[in-house]
């Protein structure tokens, strides 16, 4: 009655050692964020090596050569941040001040414009925007203050955005022994799986990272010259937080689109459907023309998955968990496929084993 139970044992086993696994991941989750953007990082400049492997000398080491990409893809985002970061500034900075006065002012609610089939929706419209900002009014300091605390937070974990490269030239760089060191620990039949898997990791995570980089160049391009050519205020400003906001799936884009159409609201531009149809219609050709051109079949979760990812993502880790819950999701996935796979082709292998041997019993 009271003998030691060998599977409920390995059960407790397995409990407690995915517990600890759990514990020590949630424990550790900063450390990990910076490991998971530094493979992101490593993603988006593999393609660059690998194109210099194949014109370097054999006599040249190849930690040259990946240190070469490095300073070149540094000096890039050091010459995109010299050219547009001061303009995006000055006009982060006129916003910031001129924003407060066109919110007080008597007729600001009169300078918005609408469409002519809701003028007569006019007073109704003003009242419910009039209301939400007086409610939001007491909000403001809070606000503020939790936005300023987030602020000296990420001051005061800059050293991340250095340690970002050189986790990914070291990743870069041992990637190929580390993999050659993980499968002389597995057997034959456990290598083959974790080979498939890792193959269709690497395809996910590849096409991934290096869509989103594309799609926010994209969006930043776009949106720069069509607010620029429209007269859209404040258009490199909008310009730049559309390609960052890029890159959180979903929640993103639509926040783009509700700040570009805010801010140019607020600053009383009169020719709001024109922006709206050309958001509209880039939002259209990115999504189901450029997005699924590029992800190709790297990434494949439905939408129901992708909210609940979302969601989920937003209350484990907030915009970080929101920015890897869709790659996440998509990995899991490629996961149960493989190991449903092996294990069918395993039952398979068994079935026909038996049946060969039943075969051979008849057979004089």
């Amino acid at each position: 009655m009271f003998g030691f139970d060998v599977r409920v044992a390995k059960i407790v086993w397995t409990v407690f050692l995915v517990s600890l696994l759990l514990f020590i991941t949630y424990t550790i989750s900063s450390t990990l964020l910076v490991v998971v953007f530094a493979i992101f990082f490593s993603y988006l400049l593999y393609p660059l090596v690998e194109l210099l492997e194949r014109v370097r000398p054999r006599r040249v080491p190849r930690t040259v050569s990946i240190a070469l990409v490095f300073v070149v893809a540094i000096a890039l985002v050091a010459v995109a941040g010299a050219v547009f970061g001061g303009r995006i500034e000055d006009e982060a900075l006129r916003l910031s001040e001129q924003l407060p006065e066109l919110i007080k002012a008597n007729n600001f609610a009169d300078r918005i414009p609408l469409p002519e089939f809701m003028e007569p929706l006019r007073a109704r419209i003003l009242a419910f925007v009039q209301s939400q900002l007086a409610s939001g009014t007491d909000k403001a300091v809070p606000l503020a203050r939790q936005f300023g605390l987030g602020v000296v937070h990420v001051a005061s974990n800059l050293i991340y955005v250095v340690l970002v490269p050189i986790l990914s030239f070291l990743l870069i760089k041992e990637a190929p022994d580390m993999r050659a060191e993980m499968f002389s620990l597995l057997n034959k039949q456990n290598k083959s799986l974790w080979g498939d898997i890792i193959d269709d990791l690497d395809v996910l995570l590849s096409r991934y990272v290096r869509a989103l980089l594309m799609l926010s160049i994209a969006t930043f391009v776009s949106y720069g010259m069509a607010f620029s050519l429209l007269g859209v205020p404040y258009a490199l400003l909008l310009a730049g937080a559309a390609a960052l906001l890029e890159f959180i799936p979903f929640a993103g884009p639509l926040a783009a689109v509700v700040l570009a159409v805010l801010v140019a609201g607020f600053s009383g531009y009169e020719h709001l459907l024109w922006l709206i149809s050309f958001i509209f219609a880039y939002r259209m050709f990115q999504d189901y023309v450029l997005n699924p051109y590029l992800m190709s079949e790297g990434v494949e979760v439905s939408p129901l998955m992708v909210i609940v990812g979302l969601l989920a993502g937003d209350q484990l880790g907030g915009v970080a968990g929101i920015f890897l819950s869709v790659p996440v999701m998509a990995a899991l996935k490629i996961v149960f496929a493989r190991a449903r796979a092996s294990r069918l082709a395993r039952s398979a292998a068994l079935e026909r084993e038996a049946q060969d041997d039943a075969e051979s019993l008849i057979i004089p």
